[in-house]
């Protein structure tokens, strides 16, 4: 096994399947391999882009692989889409539905509705494909999710991978579009509350609303082309996006290289990864496959989407329990929070602020997440190269933001099962309603100032360990009759993980050319002084040694 020491640079080896290897004898077979080969070689110089790039190293670390979740789980989506693409009807021609399902014969559905029936009761195995693109798409945008909270935590989006961040957040948002384009084709009850939600917003925009609503729906909602327009969106454009911005993110972890955890490494865990060729290439194609296995084993025993029970959309029997997929719950649940009647008349246009203000906070908070490395570059001034991750509690400010967004996220997200939460538990829903209500303000903050105390709780305890090690157990008399209970020193590697972080400052005000302080350093100042107010200094060298010195 190849190992290299852990160092703020990412190391490139070569691994031993790169020596030479026997030669063997020479079949037809394998000559003729070897003359393709160096016909594609000869007129596209591959085989130095493949040399190159085998010998890229890789993070063995766990944590990395949540990226490599989404990736898998969007290859099982192109997959199994595209066996669907072959039955679908993407039109809302009116149809009497014939089919299997007798609870819904004779009932007048669109084409789209009836094909997604047929696919479900009538193509062999097209159930089982309809639930694996289903189960593929929520396990998508989930380890996209998880794996950006994984970059935030860790810093890893600091220079130089601040343009990554954000391509990777257009990622997510991209996710989120062709999750909910895929959920409104079938035309259902479900989907097509929705649409009608979607257009609501739409509408309660003022001034343009209804004329972006005409051309969304291609006329007076629903229209008869929404489905045909959302198909093309599903399998072409936002797929061909997403594809785009993926190779483009992958161009640019093989540029910036992986970053990696601290530390300098003992016995066998000081292989921070493995090279492309052919050690993770291997490993990687078989988590492909546990990944894929899994989807199905999920879609086989768990049913999902079942749009039979639901029919084909009318507007008429709306109730309680129609749910969105749960990642764009949140934005369901920001309207469901906002008092209703918050309309006013002004000028003779009706201003829905029951709308408006959900989008104008959710488009802060998106554009906050997609902004965040440029603001914390600009408050801690910090323009280095990073490539060593951060423990959270390291970063106690970074970490408390987190925390809030989350809980702030979770907040939103919950208000949308509102009618859920009170109808299986019995409660009152406006009582349900003003709790999440109380929580999505509350909640963040409370959430910001106990994470953040946690963080320098742990940096107090982690201060402790390095410098006198851990408790033993082991109690034992002086000869002056103390009792004192022995602590045993860490080893060279745990003490390295405690201690190696640096302490920032807060930014100095200096006065600019004209001799001047501006008011955007007074605020860029007051800034940093927050995000670095509370910290505790790291074990310096002088106390290592005097503490090992007392100790011994």
């Amino acid at each position: 096994m190849t190992t290299i020491e852990r160092s703020d640079t990412p190391h490139e080896v070569v691994d031993p399947a790169f020596a030479e290897a026997p030669k063997l004898a020479a079949t037809p077979s394998s000559r003729f391999t070897a003359a393709a080969a160096n016909y594609i070689d000869e007129r596209t110089s591959i085989s130095a882009v493949v040399k190159e790039f085998g010998r890229k190293i890789f993070p063995d670390h766990w944590s990395f692989m949540l990226g490599e979740v989404a990736l898998y789980s969007f290859v099982v989506i192109i997959l199994t889409g595209t066996f669907l693409t072959f039955f679908f009807q993407a039109s809302m021609a009116p149809v009497i539905y014939s089919g299997p399902f007798v609870p819904l014969k004779g009932v007048e559905m669109s084409s789209a509705m009836d094909s997604a029936l047929k696919i479900s009761f009538e193509i062999r195995g097209g159930l089982l494909i309809r639930q694996i693109h289903h189960w593929a798409a929520l396990l998508f945008i989930a380890s996209i999710g998880m794996h950006m909270l994984r970059i935030f935590f860790t810093g890893a989006f600091r220079k130089p991978r601040e343009l990554n961040w954000t391509i990777g957040f257009l990622l997510f948002i991209l996710a989120l579009a062709e999750g909910f384009t895929g959920y409104s084709l079938p035309d259902d009850l479900l989907s097509g509350n929705g649409l009608r939600i979607i257009d609501g917003m739409v509408k309660g925009i003022p001034f343009v609303g209804t004329w972006i609503s005409y051309l969304i729906f291609g006329g007076e909602f629903p229209g008869q082309q929404i489905v045909g327009r959302l198909y093309t969106l599903h399998i072409l454009l936002l797929p061909a996006i997403i594809v785009a911005m993926i190779a483009l993110h992958l161009v640019f972890v093989v540029v910036h290289k992986h970053t990696q955890y601290a530390g300098p490494g003992k016995s066998n865990e000081n292989v921070i990864g493995y090279p492309v060729l052919p050690v993770y290439a291997a490993k990687a194609g078989g988590f492909f496959f546990i990944v894929f296995g899994v989807i199905a084993l999920i879609a086989s025993f768990f049913q999902i989407n079942p749009i039979w029970n639901y029919g084909p959309y009318d507007p008429s029997p709306v109730s309680a329990g129609t749910q969105p997929d749960w990642y764009i719950g949140f934005a369901d649940g920001a309207l469901r929070l906002i008092p209703p009647g918050l309309e006013s008349v002004i000028w003779g246009h009706t201003y829905s602020w029951n709308i408006l203000i959900p989008i104008v906070v959710l488009g802060l908070f998106i554009s906050i997440v997609a902004l965040y490395p440029l603001v914390e570059g600009w408050v801690t001034g910090d323009k280095r190269e990073h490539h060593i991750l951060d423990r959270p509690r390291n970063a106690p400010t970074r970490t408390a933001i987190g925390a809030a967004g989350v809980t702030f996220y979770a907040a939103l997200w919950a208000a949308a099962s509102s009618d859920l939460i009170a109808t299986h538990f019995q409660l009152s829903i406006e009582a349900v309603i003003h709790t999440i209500q109380a929580t999505a303000i509350l909640g963040p903050i409370i959430a910001y100032f106990i994470a953040k105390r946690v963080c320098l709780a742990l940096q107090k305890k982690d201060r402790e360990i390095a410098l006198h090690g851990f408790e033993s157990g082991r109690i034992v008399r002086l000869p002056g009759g103390e009792y004192i209970e022995v602590h045993q020193q860490v080893d060279d590697y745990e003490r390295w993980r405690l201690v190696t972080f640096n302490e920032y400052k807060p930014l100095m005000i200096r006065p600019n050319a004209k001799g001047k302080i501006t008011q955007t350093q007074r605020l860029r100042a007051r800034m940093s002084r927050w995000f670095f107010e509370d910290r505790i200094a790291p074990v310096t060298k002088t106390e290592l040694e005097r503490q090992s010195h007392d100790h011994h």
